[in-house]
């Protein structure tokens, strides 16, 4: 019960490789202020990983806000993904850019995400 809500080093998408792989070959949606890109692979567990423009936010306390505002909501919620991609065995690479020219509030990230979770629930269950 303890190990829910957490995001450990396995789960961070961090591969070069994987990556590459997830920008050429991936499926991508956009939810502003988001743009998701993710694909389905046969290692199990999911990965995530999360990406801010240096163009619109100059400096870096700004970018790893908005990197760490939008992990906190991906952790708190990912939880009913994790359950749909242990049903059919599967794996996940998500990796989210934020778009957006200002901070964001952490509720409004907090509601984008989980309208990317549930789309993200629905495009796994078809």
């Amino acid at each position: 019960m303890g190990k829910q809500f957490t995001l450990g080093k396995n789960e961070r998408l961090k591969s070069r490789k994987s990556i590459e792989q997830l920008f050429d070959d991936g499926h991508r949606f956009s939810h502003t202020p988001f743009k998701v890109f993710y694909i389905q692979n046969d290692k199990p567990g999911l990965q995530f990983g999360v990406g801010v423009n240096s163009r619109n936010f100059k400096k870096a306390v700004d970018r790893n806000r908005v990197k760490r505002l939008t992990k906190e909501a991906y952790r708190l919620q990912k939880s009913g993904l994790q359950q749909q991609l242990k049903g059919i065995k599967t794996g996940l690479d998500i990796f989210i850019i934020y778009t957006g020219k200002e901070l964001p509030e952490y509720k409004n990230v907090y509601k984008s995400m989980t309208a990317i979770l549930q789309k993200l629930n629905n495009s796994i269950a078809q």
